[in-house]
């Protein structure tokens, strides 16, 4: 990996401290994100993909929370070890986040164009009729009609799609180094959802801002991201290039995602494949490999020893004790077969 990367991940770990036990959420990921690149990270609901963004933008309780090792580093700098002041001026301004549900991200007393105004004001000391203006000049480069208009809008008075369009706007006011995307086209429809991918993707064009995108859409990630990182269980088991991940993926959970969604050009099978089973409990995890109840290829030293995620090619990182190894293959693997 680059020494010079805008943002670095390193063994993250956020546990959850409850009546019931300790929920390990994030369980040791770690990543590069260079300047202008794009991360793509994927998996099941339960995997730890959005609670990794919330404490990396130290937007997690704590308690419950607590961040049990690991660091964040952006340009340099701890975001773990900043104070509170510190990291506020980093929130909105340098790293930015568009959340899943806008019309619960977006204020419903307030105008669209004051939340989108509010960062200019707190982050760049702009005046209020300069922030004013700034918020009509963003909605109009999202694509939202009439701006000036519509600036004086209440979040209720915009549809799905036009509320994540202005929730880009307020994520871009600052000209971020990093655009933190959680799910950003969950609950909207195919078309508005295209639109979306590709507004983000000439907005980064034009600003030049990294982007984390978070989803459990794969098709998704293959049309926006440089790399991709897949999560499980709080942990990452697969990370490498698009093309590395997508047409030669290593680990069987990668497997199972690719094979259980319709993609083009992806798998060559005509039928669907779902991953048997649902995800493990993040209290009561299994030993071993986290995967491998649901693994077809699981043996004894899956169900007693923790894979490491290790360089397998390249930069391509799989944590399964048999990535690698010849004739380990995604090729052969039947619907019919049952987890061990």
């Amino acid at each position: 990996m680059a020494g010079d990367a805008l943002l670095k991940v390193d063994d993250l770990k956020m546990y959850f401290h409850t009546r019931d036990g300790v929920v390990k959420a994030v369980d040791g990921v770690s990543y590069e994100l260079e300047r202008g690149g794009t991360l793509g990270i994927v998996g099941e609901s339960g995997s730890g993909k959005s609670v990794h963004a919330l404490t990396m933008m130290r937007l997690v309780p704590m308690p419950p929370g607590r961040i049990e090792g690991g660091d964040v580093l952006f340009k340099g700098r701890s975001l773990i070890a900043m104070s509170d002041e510190e990291i506020r001026h980093v929130r909105g301004n340098e790293i930015a986040m568009i959340f899943q549900d806008p019309m619960t991200s977006l204020n419903p007393v307030y105008r669209v164009g004051r939340q989108i105004a509010e960062p200019l004001m707190v982050h760049k000391g702009a005046s209020r009729a300069e922030a004013w203006d700034r918020a009509v000049e963003l909605l109009r480069l999202v694509g939202i009609p009439n701006p000036e208009t519509r600036v004086r809008d209440y979040p209720h008075q915009f549809s799905g799609g036009m509320r994540q369009r202005a929730m880009i706007a307020m994520a871009l006011a600052c000209d971020p180094d990093i655009v933190i995307a959680d799910e950003p086209t969950t609950a909207l429809d195919v078309t508005i959802q295209a639109q979306i991918v590709e507004l983000m993707l000439e907005l980064q064009e034009r600003t030049g801002s990294a982007i984390i995108m978070i989803t459990h859409d794969l098709g998704v990630v293959a049309d926006v991201a440089d790399r991709v990182l897949v999560m499980y269980a709080g942990k990452a088991v697969e990370y490498g290039t698009v093309d590395e991940v997508y047409y030669r993926p290593l680990h069987p959970y990668t497997w199972g995602l690719l094979d259980s969604i319709p993609i083009h050009g992806v798998s060559e099978k005509s039928e669907l494949c779902p991953i048997k089973g649902q995800p493990p409990s993040l209290i009561f995890l299994p030993s071993g490999c986290p995967f491998h109840p649901r693994c077809p290829h699981a043996q004894e030293i899956c169900r007693t020893t923790v894979p490491t995620l290790r360089v397998i090619e390249g930069s391509h990182s799989s944590a399964c004790h048999f990535s690698g190894d010849a004739g380990f293959t995604r090729e052969g693997v039947a619907c019919e077969v049952s987890p061990s």
